[in-house]
């Protein structure tokens, strides 16, 4: 059974499948903030969202990281993902340069977990 939260229109920030969490893309909570600012607030988004779906970060099996200009923001952002991701429980990544939907975006991510 499918279940959804947070359902609008256009999208749902959780859907649930045969103990697979698929988390909506989340951004900073502060788009006037730097990358590390905003790759922090975005981690902490996914925190609440998996906790609110039954799962946490140990548990991510995928991530994919979508950054605004790879040459200025990709060590600053995995600076901050390093110390957020519990050691022996780093998920698949992926990392690719991005055009965002707001200019002052910096950082997105999508991210897919196991129930606990």
């Amino acid at each position: 059974m499918i279940e959804r939260k947070e359902t609008k229109p256009r999208m749902s920030r959780i859907v649930k499948n045969n103990g697979t969490i698929y988390l909506c893309g989340q951004v900073g909570a502060d788009a006037t903030k730097d990358i590390s600012e905003q790759t922090q607030t975005m981690l902490d988004k996914v925190d609440a969202l998996l906790l609110d779906a039954g799962s946490d970060r140990e548990h991510i099996l995928t991530a994919t990281i979508y950054v605004k200009d790879m040459a200025e923001h990709f060590a600053p952002m995995n600076a901050v993902w390093d110390a957020w991701v519990p050691q022996g429980c780093a998920p698949a990544r992926a990392c690719v340069q991005a055009s965002m939907a707001r200019e002052a975006l910096l950082v997105e991510i999508s991210v897919i977990a196991a129930e606990k």
